[in-house]
């Protein structure tokens, strides 16, 4: 999703009360914001193709998997919206305004949003002790790169291109890269 400019300013509670009657999503930062505008359909369909795949595997786990329209509680400061969330957290089960113990976090990369992906959502994403793994997704190539939880503070990187299977290690998943761009249109 794509942020708008000239964001609003209100407290934590106006915002978890106000955002749900909103048309539109809205991530809150710092008291600020921020209106999200829709994808692309390549943007979509790669977010599609992930959760088919993933649904039934995460659910017969006991797991709950959203998209597009779950936020994540960063802290009680920040609220953002993934493009894919697992929880497999107990306390996620019957949350109702946000998933606050997120395993796997997905974004699916549009020229718009790459940099706000790649830093101050995942600088963001980072501080959640219960995140295992931090996955960016290509829309406009087929590229996949994955940031895995180490030791301390590290965090491991390992990039994937066709026509590589990417494990989900966090979840014990696995799939090719095909199957993410599986009837995809990137324009080249």
């Amino acid at each position: 999703m794509i942020a708008t400019p000239q964001p609003l300013t209100m407290t934590v509670d106006t915002y978890l009360e106000w955002e749900p009657c909103q048309e539109v999503r809205h991530e809150f930062v710092n008291s600020k914001v921020f209106a999200m505008t829709g994808g692309t359909l390549p943007h979509n369909d790669i977010a599609i193709n992930l959760l088919t795949a993933l649904r039934p595997y995460i659910r017969a786990q006991g797991c709950r998997i959203n998209i597009a329209d779950a936020k994540v509680s960063v802290s009680s400061a920040i609220y953002r919206y993934p493009d894919l969330v697992v929880s497999c957290d107990e306390r996620d089960r019957t949350a109702l305004n946000a998933i606050q113990y997120p395993k796997l976090i997905v974004e699916v990369l549009s020229p718009g949003t790459e940099s706000l992906d790649r830093g101050d959502k995942f600088r963001e994403y980072r501080t959640l002790p219960s995140l295992e793994e931090y996955v960016l997704i290509s829309s406009t190539e087929i590229n996949v790169e994955i940031y895995r939880r180490g030791e301390g503070r590290l965090w491991l990187y390992t990039a994937y291109q066709a026509p590589d299977i990417i494990p989900l290690e966090s979840v014990g998943f696995e799939f090719p890269t095909a199957l993410l761009y599986e009837d995809v249109v990137i324009d080249s």
